[in-house]
């Protein structure tokens, strides 16, 4: 409401397909009309709404109009299975859902015999009801009353929904986005990362809000040739990515000037290779900021600063957060020692929705485990070692799947990579490699290849026994690579 009111005429979002663009005044006035359609279908405050939206002007009207009565949107992934929405909406107990025309289809399946689900729309079908309801204010909400969930993108399985509050958007906004990135009015936003999860959803929508930026969306997917386009088109000033992003982008055709305008560019959802940071940096001329943020989070909470990243880390610890780093014994390491990674702060999420041992399992005080091993370095930065159940002990020594990959992603033939533990003919774990192909190799010389170049750069014991070339790796639908389904 106060960039509309500030500055009623300003760009809020621009359709990057279409160049259409939506002005703050028309946004407000959009999720006011969403409002009110809630208020006919008689949405009270705290019931759930589903969203499954691409990224466009629909999305955040759903979004901000499902708070301004008080009721909780739920922004879910676009690319799942009917039986995935099936259990989302059981889940969540949401009384409405929300979609975009492309998915029809595939909600008509999900929403059937659904025991709460009361009722379905279209995104962008919000009838004009000026005339019929009388919206009044937003919704009194206090700090921690819950203002949204975000489903967690299942690396370990089942989605559990994570629940926030209204403070969370203001913090997450006020500590990241304004101090760390120094975001305002003049900057303009592209984010890779979709809003239907937690980086994207910051990124692209609660941040712009607050801080008066500019958002291009793009509801398509994300294709290395089209966010040249895009970029090269719209000039961002700020650019959010992936490590799977960046890379495809690097191996692209796309020109070498297409990021002329973006002063930072962003990385999270896992650790950036530090080779893709150094060759982005030395094509493209910029400096990507690699940051640690899960969606028990909201957002990053360790970051890299601008003109100061340190490749290879996820940076420092953002101002309002804090960490711990413990032991299997809940014990405090030292300095240079792996600990599982503990973050207090604000954004922290109040709980999973009905699942009361996972949220005893992931908060511990005003602590969330964030599942992630990480190590404290002497310079002040943060390296993870991958999650803490993708640690590997392989002869009595604690093996990181991050930095075999980070070793094996230096290869120009490689393109992406996955390391996971496997056992031998004596039940023993050893490292194993899952490779997708830059250019196409033959198979045993792929093999040595790979072999000998993560022996010649790390410890012996560290190099994959086996080596397996996939034409792709299973992802969530936030770019994370699903360990367990290649362990399985």
């Amino acid at each position: 409401m106060d960039p509309a009111a500030f500055s009623p005429d300003a760009v809020a979002l621009t359709d990057a397909p279409t160049g259409v663009t939506t002005t703050r005044h028309e946004l407000l006035e959009e999720a006011r009309d969403v409002a009110r359609l809630l208020l006919k279908q008689g949405v009270v405050a705290e019931q759930r709404i589903l969203i499954c939206s691409l990224d466009t002007r629909a999305f955040l009207a759903w979004f901000w109009g499902a708070m301004w009565v008080g009721a909780i949107p739920v922004p879910v992934s676009t690319m799942l299975t009917a039986k995935d929405y099936r259990f989302l909406l059981e889940d969540s107990r949401a009384v409405a859902l929300i979609y975009s025309h492309a998915f029809e289809q595939v909600m008509e399946t999900a929403s059937t015999d659904q025991p709460y689900l009361k009722w379905s729309r279209i995104d962008d079908d919000v009838p004009d009801l000026v005339a019929e309801i009388d919206l009044g204010s937003p919704f009194l909400a206090v700090d921690d009353d819950i203002a949204f969930w975000l489903y967690t993108s299942g690396t370990t399985g089942f989605p559990k929904g994570a629940m926030h509050r209204h403070v969370d958007l203001g913090f997450c906004t006020d500590v990241y986005a304004k101090a760390v990135l120094g975001m305002d009015s003049d900057d303009v936003i592209y984010s890779v990362a979709k809003l239907f999860f937690a980086y994207g959803l910051g990124n692209a929508g609660y941040f712009p809000a607050g801080t008066g930026a500019q958002s291009v969306l793009n509801p398509g997917r994300p294709i290395p040739e089209e966010i040249s386009e895009h970029v090269l088109t719209y000039r961002p000033t700020v650019f959010f990515g992936v490590p799977t992003s960046f890379g495809q982008l690097l191996s692209s055709q796309i020109p070498d000037d297409t990021f002329e305008s973006v002063r930072i560019a962003v990385s999270a959802g896992e650790p950036l290779p530090p080779d893709i940071q150094q060759r982005f940096r030395e094509r493209f001329g910029v400096e990507i900021l690699d940051g640690l943020g899960t969606t028990e989070l909201a957002h990053i909470a360790i970051s890299n600063r601008p003109g100061f990243s340190v490749p290879g880390t996820s940076g420092t610890v953002v101002e309002g957060y804090e960490v711990s780093l413990r032991d299997e014994s809940g014990l405090e390491v030292q300095d240079g020692e792996p600990g599982k990674l503990y973050i207090k702060g604000e954004s922290v999420m109040v709980g999973y929705w009905n699942r009361t041992e996972r949220t005893r399992q992931a908060l511990e005080g005003a602590f969330l485990a964030t599942g992630d091993t990480y190590v404290h370095n002497l310079d002040g930065t943060y390296t993870c070692l991958g999650r803490s159940d993708d640690m590997l002990k392989v002869g009595g020594i604690w093996v990181s799947p991050t930095e075999v990959e980070s070793c094996i992603l230096e290869l120009a033939e490689i393109s992406q990579v996955a390391v996971v533990g496997a056992k031998d003919r004596e039940g023993l774990v050893k490292p194993k490699a899952y490779l997708v192909l830059e250019t196409p190799l033959d198979e045993t010389d792929v093999e040595a290849l790979v072999k000998e170049h993560v022996k010649e750069r790390l410890a012996p014991f560290k190099y994959p026994r086996w080596i397996e070339v996939v034409e792709e790796l299973p992802q969530t639908a936030t770019g994370k690579i699903k360990r367990y389904l290649l362990r399985s």
